[in-house]
């Protein structure tokens, strides 16, 4: 062999030499990216007694399609998600926390209470933990760095409320206001009188306080507060309930002789009301303001909604869409932060989630951590032979 010959032998050796090396490292490099993430724990709160059982079912639904969807994982890591029960007030909210903390969950979600939400905010706050709420939202949580809501704040449906029906009532018309007395109400009732002008003839009445019940209301819980609201003669009725404590309101608010015009925030036709009322005049065309209906269209909600009626048998709500955006959001700040993700990277990274592509429509987060998104108003009508909340019209954008 030649002197030049064995110089180009040398040089494609090396070249070969070099190709292997560098398609090693691409091999190795291809073998890492496949290898799968390290499992996480996702800590849910939800009430498992008491007269919300079925929101909190609703909202453990709507998390967990989005782990069916998305194969059991978060921003690509194996995700299991472990539930506690927050009870019904601080004390057990905080034992609950402190429950799923010991767990090591990367982050929290659920609560459906206020009180609950209230009682727990310094405890999460001081753990460093995210918490992406997509229940409970009373306005009074302020100031917070670790709790995010995908839910909505509590005086934002009264507010869209009050903005349409001080126009679509006529000048003569007079609304009684009906509401247990409890911190979610008044944040409701703040809202709806902010809008519609609390000075305004149409709602001047006084308002009629009930009690807040614990658990199941009983036959007649609210006839007698009832009574004395229709002793005004009123042309509507506002009011706030939600679960078991809305199906008994309005069923002895139609024991009492009521049959006018029903105006409330979303809950109190949402999840199983409708189906409690084997008589639908009861329930038919009580309207309601919500940030979400069943029946929106947009390429979100068809594959949401489709998939949650294969898997329940019923149509999604409120509850599950928020809980599902949760998730959403989780898998996108979890992705964000990386290969082995901490509390604070995501809570870092939720602040830098842009527009949500949500059922709901698109929404985002505005600087107190809650939702800027639309409101709708929906009337309870008949879809073939089942109860429905059918959308009208587009309210307001709130936020």
């Amino acid at each position: 062999m030649t002197q030049v010959n064995r110089r180009r032998a040398l040089q494609l050796l090396a070249a070969l030499g070099t190709a292997g090396l560098v398609t090693g490292c691409n091999n190795s490099s291809a073998s890492d990216a496949a290898a799968p993430l390290s499992p996480i724990k996702i800590g849910m709160l939800i009430p498992q007694t008491g007269d919300l059982v079925d929101v909190g079912t609703e909202v453990a639904n709507g998390f967990q399609l989005f782990l069916d969807l998305n194969e059991e994982q978060l921003g690509g890591h194996p995700t299991e998600l472990v539930t506690a029960d927050e009870g019904n007030d601080a004390k057990s909210g905080q034992a609950a926390v402190e429950k799923l903390l010991k767990q090591g969950v990367l982050a929290l979600t659920g609560v459906v209470g206020s009180a609950v939400m209230l009682g727990i905010r310094d405890t999460v706050e001081q753990a460093q933990v995210p918490l992406i709420g997509s229940n409970a939202s009373p306005s009074s949580l302020q100031s917070v760095v670790y709790i995010w809501r995908t839910s909505y704040v509590l005086d934002e449906a009264g507010r869209a409320l009050g903005r349409h029906l001080k126009k679509a009532l006529d000048p003569s018309e007079r609304l009684s206001i009906i509401m247990p007395d409890s911190p979610a109400s008044k944040d409701v009732l703040r809202g709806f009188q902010q809008e519609f002008g609390k000075s305004d003839p149409r709602i001047e009445d006084p308002v009629t306080w009930t009690q807040e019940i614990s658990g199941t209301p009983g036959k007649n819980a609210y006839r007698r507060d009832i009574a004395t609201a229709l002793k005004r003669e009123p042309d509507g009725v506002f009011c706030f309930f939600a679960g078991t404590a809305a199906v008994e309101f309005l069923k002895q608010l139609r024991a009492e002789g009521y049959t006018g015009p029903i105006y409330a925030p979303g809950f109190l036709t949402e999840g199983n009301v409708l189906a409690s009322f084997k008589d639908k005049t009861d329930v038919l065309g009580i309207q309601t303001a919500l940030n979400y209906s069943p029946d929106l269209n947009n390429a979100a909600n068809r594959l949401f909604a489709s998939a949650y009626r294969k898997k329940h048998g019923t149509s999604p709500t409120a509850y599950a869409t928020a809980s599902y955006d949760a998730a959403h959001v989780l898998n996108q700040a979890i992705r964000r932060a990386g290969a082995s993700p901490t509390p604070s990277e995501v809570n870092l990274a939720l602040g830098k989630i842009g527009r949500v592509d949500s059922p709901r429509g698109v929404w985002q987060f505005n600087q107190p951590r809650t939702p800027q998104q639309r409101w709708y108003l929906r009337e309870v009508q008949l879809d073939g032979q089942l109860l429905s909340n059918v959308l009208l019209t587009e309210l307001a954008t709130l936020g």
